[in-house]
């Protein structure tokens, strides 16, 4: 290269420089484009994520208003309803002290029998609208009050069995009332057809947030109970209404029956 004219080396160098160059503007170009294309992603990920709180917020919100209106419902039953069935209760009592006729005097009895049973329904309505009782804890105490308000004037025995470390664990109201029917529908037919003298009612929460009520009797089992067939399709129909699972465990005295829910 020492014997190449001055002139070519010149060019040489040029050229050199110029290559150079275009090379740093390839680079830089990409640079700029790497930098450009990284901005884009960044502004569409934060668009994604305000969007995504925009539907997060128009969902609490559609909450709050489906809240709102359960709460007045309540209001309105407890209100309305409530005053209404107590009224005629008292109305049917003074008509059963005012009349001698015995059968008149049964008549009355059934209408408040009828009043009694519209008014536990109407307290089971209204508990299963109340947010509030949207926990674990609720549910498990409601139902142990059911039951020893069911079995009061029987000589069944109760025993419970809590195996929940959060009990303020949410469980919304379409699970909670879904639960509640089944565990009443099992306590009627321990009433009825099973001849137990105790029922147990166990309750445990896993890790993984798997909730198992588990309602058992000590009496004659499933098959002397033809005739409870209907109640206990019932109960799988509501588990399958809310993505549960039902089971039924007979074993050589009386009748296990699980409810499984994902919480």
């Amino acid at each position: 290269m020492n014997h190449l004219p001055e002139q070519v080396k010149f060019m040489f160098l040029i050229a050199l420089i110029i290559l150079i160059m275009f090379a740093g503007f390839i680079v830089m170009v990409v640079m700029v484009y790497k930098k450009k294309q990284l901005v884009f992603q960044k502004e569409r990920l934060l668009q994604d994520i305000q969007y995504r709180n925009q539907l997060l917020e128009k969902e609490l919100e559609i909450q709050m208003k489906v809240q709102e209106e359960r709460e007045r419902i309540s209001h309105d039953m407890h209100d309305d309803l409530g005053a209404g069935i107590s009224a005629l209760k008292l109305q049917a009592e003074f008509i059963k002290q005012k009349v001698d006729d015995q059968s008149i005097k049964d008549d009355v009895d059934e209408l408040l029998k009828t009043a009694g049973e519209m008014n536990l329904s109407m307290r089971e309505m209204l508990w299963s609208l109340n947010s509030t009782n949207d926990n674990l804890g609720n549910f498990m105490q409601y139902v142990i009050q059911y039951a020893e308000s069911f079995f009061k004037k029987s000589s069944i025995k109760i025993l419970v069995k809590r195996d929940v470390n959060s009990p303020e664990a949410k469980l919304n109201s379409e699970m909670r009332r879904n639960l509640f029917l089944c565990a009443k529908e099992s306590l009627n037919n321990i009433y009825k057809h099973s001849k137990a003298s105790e029922v147990s009612i166990s309750f445990n929460l896993t890790h993984d947030e798997v909730f198992t009520m588990q309602i058992s009797d000590n009496g004659v089992g499933l098959g002397e109970n033809k005739n409870i067939g209907y109640g206990l399709q019932n109960m799988q129909k509501r588990m399958n209404d809310v993505g549960g699972k039902y089971e039924i465990c007979t074993t050589k005295e009386g009748l296990c029956l699980f409810f499984v829910i994902k919480i």
